[in-house]
């Protein structure tokens, strides 16, 4: 079997009413496409599989988790699994619109983008539950990470092979996978898209999500920043705080001579957590370099990705006889 153009990664979970419209949906956007589609069913207790078995077509894979993992393992699985070229990923839930897809995948390939994400223009979700959280925790994300993208909510994506299968996903880090992409050096762009109503089932988001969203958010930071030098990190907070308690404890060391009776004093106990804790915190930026050290040389990772290699490039054109054929890639 060929390898498809396009593996469009759809999660799934207690949709059994959506199954049927979204895989009548999806084929027929498809249509025109070599495509696969995968379907990671996240432990469901409703008749999701019954229903995929009832009208998946030969094109369609069937994952089936044992128990609820949560989207971000999902869209790993599926992303594992996919073969295509370019990969796709998109709810199940028929807010997502797969007619999208193409002209996604078609700007993705004609304009040489890496990502194309999908942008909500005319959202169809609560005001006051949805739409205003979303719009700080957006603000929040951009204005952090500096990855200038509008809607992180949006899981109707386009992704090159490649850049999808090591952005290295796991935890919920599913809403910063634009910022991992960035990581690896992918050029992305954002497209308005259409987005619908939720017909069938229930939504899986509520605003507890908000509080995780920030606790990620610390972790996308560190990762985006001091992954590869955590001691930076570290190291600078507890030099910092080792620099403060040796000043203030040098202050009562030399009241004290001078005679002031210094017991009792806040600021005593300041100065002793100040030094107490710039030696963890150094401490700690000394474990982490250890850890991301084994964590690279253990696996022969690297710590760069390489785009592209050309040989027979002419480094140095000048020194090259004007009578010497220059060979480009292979070619005269």
């Amino acid at each position: 079997m060929s390898q498809p153009l396009l593996s469009v990664v759809i999660t799934i979970y207690n949709e059994e009413e959506n199954i049927k419209p979204l895989l009548d949906a999806t084929y027929a956007a498809l249509a025109e496409i070599d495509y696969e589609v995968i379907l990671i069913e996240d432990g469901s207790t409703d008749r999701t599989v019954a229903e995929v078995k009832k009208y998946a077509n030969e094109r369609t894979k069937l994952i089936i988790f044992n128990r609820n993992f949560g989207q971000t393992t999902a869209l790993a699985a599926g992303i594992d699994m996919a073969t295509g070229e370019y990969i796709a990923t998109m709810d199940g839930d028929l807010q997502n619109d797969p007619t999208d897809l193409p002209f996604m995948l078609n700007k993705a390939i004609d304009e040489e983008w890496d990502v194309v994400a999908g942008r909500r223009a005319k959202r169809k979700d609560g005001f006051v539950l949805r739409k205003i959280p979303s719009k700080i925790a957006n603000w929040v994300i951009r204005n952090t990470t500096k990855v200038y993208l509008n809607d992180y909510g949006c899981t109707l994506r386009v992704y090159k092979a490649e850049i999808a299968q090591n952005m290295g996903l796991y935890g919920e880090l599913h809403r910063f996978i634009p910022v991992l992409a960035k990581q690896q050096g992918a050029k992305m762009t954002e497209v308005d898209v259409k987005h619908h109503p939720r017909i069938h089932g229930t939504s899986k988001y509520g605003l507890s999500r908000t509080f995780k969203v920030m606790a990620d958010l610390i972790l996308m930071l560190f990762f985006q920043k001091y992954f590869q030098r955590p001691i930076h990190l570290f190291g600078g907070l507890g030099l910092m705080a080792l620099v403060l308690g040796f000043l203030i404890n040098f202050y009562l060391l030399v009241i004290k001579i001078m005679g002031e009776d210094i017991w009792g004093r806040p600021i005593m106990i300041v100065g002793f957590i100040l030094l107490l804790g710039g030696i963890q915190l150094i401490t700690t930026g000394i474990i982490a370099e250890i850890i991301v050290r084994t964590y690279f040389e253990s696996q022969n990772k690297k710590t760069y990705s390489v785009k592209a290699i050309y040989q027979g490039v002419v480094a140095r054109p000048d020194l090259i006889p004007e009578s010497d054929p220059v060979r480009v890639n292979g070619e005269d």
